[in-house]
């Protein structure tokens, strides 16, 4: 297993949260608002490409939009190696945030 770094975890979900809108503005928006903190679309953009290269997202360029002047957009989707990712950082901290309880009640 490689490690989810936070911002690539939060990616994830974000895009899963989204399902058929995983586009660059609406990830940002989403994003922003479940972390409360601004995020640039830059810093946006350069986790997803991370996240392509790793497998983890594919991408889908549509048709182009006349709203925007032609261009496409990307959309994003999570592959079956990000689902299993997701799922073992999940199981990871699960099993983590259990141990410390236990610590914690053997402190007491």
């Amino acid at each position: 297993m490689k490690f989810l770094s936070r911002q690539e975890e939060l990616m994830l979900l974000t895009i899963l949260l989204l399902r058929s809108d995983a586009y660059g503005v609406p990830i940002r928006e989403k994003i922003s608002e479940l972390t409360e903190k601004y995020w640039s679309i830059g810093a946006v953009y350069d986790i997803l490409d991370r996240l392509t290269r790793k497998g983890f997202v594919s991408v889908t360029v549509s048709e182009p939009v006349k709203a925007r002047g032609g261009k496409s957009r990307r959309y994003y989707r999570i592959t079956k190696r990000g689902h299993q990712e997701l799922e073992e950082i999940r199981t990871l901290q699960d099993k983590s945030w259990a141990a410390l309880k236990e610590a914690k009640i053997e402190e007491s």
